[in-house]
């Protein structure tokens, strides 16, 4: 397979303080890994770093994207190049409509002017799939939304800027059973051969539906255990302390 990711030796900061000690994390075309771990494991502040937030800081390691080294590019610029994080609590922007938005990030993303009418189209479908009402289209980004339309929101966005790594934090989190089946649904149809999917869950619900080739545990920030899917089963049984003595 083709390497997509790759993090080596990754040390992360945030106001002065430490939070992620070396991680290593290989990620190739058409692969879907989770992360897993308690919260303050530090699988946000990974995400985070891998998309270039300069709220964490490298202070130590690389990140290579398709081979390039991306640990000094900026957000934008990593976006251009095709990775997409998924918000843990979306935020809501006032002022500018969700279609414009959306509409907005694909041409700066894709370099191509997205026209009007078949941009209108493509966003009703993908709407349709997520069982979300029209009329979202209209309104300001996230305002006033549902946790779980927010949520929605964020996958939308992904589904029509079609990144080439798709990092997902908690996308689960706050879905009732219905919602979790349509999102589960638009991300394995958005799924293929040529992207990857980076998985952060904390409740497993998506897991019931998206089968993760590889199982990353993050404690304390270090990866202390992998393995495939079967992992899953083992941290319902045991639970995550069962890990704390590879720290």
């Amino acid at each position: 397979m083709s390497e997509l990711l790759r993090v080596e030796n990754l040390h992360v900061s945030v106001g002065g303080k430490e939070l992620l000690h070396g991680i290593n994390l290989t990620v190739n075309k058409g692969e879907v890994h989770v992360i897993m771990g308690v919260n303050g494991a530090g699988k946000s502040t990974l995400l985070h770093a891998i998309m270039g937030n300069p709220v964490y800081k490298i202070t130590e390691g690389h990140i290579y994207f398709e081979g390039q080294e991306i640990t000094g590019l900026s957000v934008d610029k990593r976006a251009k190049l095709g990775i997409f994080l998924s918000f843990q609590n979306p935020i809501s922007v006032a002022g500018i409509t969700m279609e414009n938005f959306i509409r907005t990030a694909k041409t700066t993303i894709s370099g191509k002017q997205q026209r009007l009418f078949p941009f209108k189209r493509l966003m009703k479908a993908r709407m349709e799939d997520l069982s979300m009402d029209p009329s979202y289209a209209d309104r300001y980004l996230n305002d006033g939304f549902s946790g779980g339309e927010r949520k929605k929101s964020e996958i939308l966005q992904m589904r029509i800027l079609d990144p080439k790594l798709a990092m997902l934090d908690e996308t689960d989190s706050g879905l009732d059973v219905d919602a979790v089946r349509i999102v589960s649904k638009n991300i394995s149809e958005y799924h293929n051969e040529n992207n990857s999917l980076l998985i952060i869950t904390h409740l497993n619900q998506i897991l019931k539906f998206i089968t993760p080739e590889f199982v990353h545990v993050l404690i304390d920030g270090r990866i202390v255990k992998e393995g495939g899917p079967e992992l899953v089963d083992e941290i319902e049984t045991n639970g995550f302390d069962a890990y704390r003595s590879e720290v």
